[in-house]
């Protein structure tokens, strides 16, 4: 994977001053810890809104993503849906977006994801895309209902490389506007995961644009992992543009939808209950849209797989 233009974490640092310039107008709160780690809260104590659940999704990507909120208007979904495209999608969704990083200390928990996964390089992922970085200034997206406490974002720092003052921290509960958009903003990356998982050599994917309907926010952090999950798993297309032999792709295409899972065809919080509530313990095969279309740029030629489940869909979000 070729260096991305600066760093990830550069880029994402130039959204962070927006939202910092902004914080108020945005509905989000600046927080300064003890060790001067910047966390900006998007959704636990303040209502947010669409301009920031948009803006944290693109930091989660290193703004090298377009993420916008289309009108859905069609016979299967009529509600909005979560647009993502990308020239650089190994390196949006895989080396910042992708949530692989599990933070557990004493009660606190969060799923971690965003660029300063690539300063701490923790994942051997970083090793099959073959890129990680060093920075000054790292940021990285929480998914957690509660705010990081001060010595949870300095063992972040160390990981990453970097001094306390150097981290941005932005935390939106799945139980939010923010929280459920991000989360729902990640079709392209499932997609791509799931090929990383099925052994398909990521450098072969050159762009990608994926969509998934916004479901309403939940009630609670374990029904919006649910709903958020349910959108992409059941109502999320994505179209990869690739290079290479056509052959590969026929192979492995009909593995690549989240339909080639045995987890799948029940609501995400039901799946999750099987495993105890513990979202890792999950068959990694379901992670993926429910559509995957391989364009083929060298041949011309192009492969769809997998289909949409509106049923499973109108269960989860309730038939809104």
């Amino acid at each position: 994977m070729d260096d991305a233009p600066f760093t990830l974490n550069y880029r994402a640092a130039v959204l962070c001053d927006e939202v910092a310039a902004s914080a108020s107008a945005l509905g989000t709160r600046r927080h300064l810890l003890p060790s001067k780690t910047t966390v900006f809260d998007f959704g636990i104590d303040v209502p947010g809104s669409e301009a920031a659940a948009l803006l944290l999704a693109r930091i989660c990507l290193a703004d090298l993503a377009k993420v916008s909120l289309l009108p859905g208007g069609t016979l299967e979904w009529a509600g909005r849906m979560v647009a993502i495209e990308t020239d650089r999608p190994v390196a949006a969704c895989m080396a910042a977006q992708y949530a692989g990083w599990e933070i557990k200390s004493g009660e606190f928990f969060a799923m971690g994801s965003g660029p300063m996964r690539a300063a701490a390089g923790r994942e051997s992922l970083f090793d099959d895309i073959g890129y990680r970085e060093q920075a000054d200034r790292c940021v990285g997206v929480l998914e957690s209902g509660k705010l990081p406490p001060d010595e949870v974002c300095c063992e972040i720092a160390a990981k990453c490389g970097i001094e306390p003052s150097g981290l941005t921290l932005l935390v939106a509960p799945t139980s939010s506007l923010a929280g459920t958009l991000q989360v729902v903003a990640r079709s392209v990356e499932t997609a791509l995961h799931k090929l990383h998982e099925l052994d398909f050599e990521l450098a072969r994917v050159v762009r990608g644009q994926g969509s998934a309907p916004l479901p309403p926010v939940a009630e609670d952090d374990l029904a919006g992992i649910g709903v958020a999950n349910d959108a992409i798993l059941y109502g999320g297309r994505v179209l990869l543009e690739v290079t290479g032999d056509d052959a590969s792709l026929e192979e492995i295409g009909p593995q690549s939808p989240s339909s080639a899972s045995s987890d799948y065809g029940r609501p995400f919080v039901e799946v999750l209950a099987s495993y105890g509530n513990d979202f890792y313990r999950v068959d990694p095969l379901l992670f993926s849209a429910a559509q995957i279309t391989l364009v083929n740029i060298d041949t011309g030629n192009r492969f769809q797989f997998g289909e949409l489940n509106i049923e499973v869909l109108k269960k989860s979000f309730g038939d809104n």
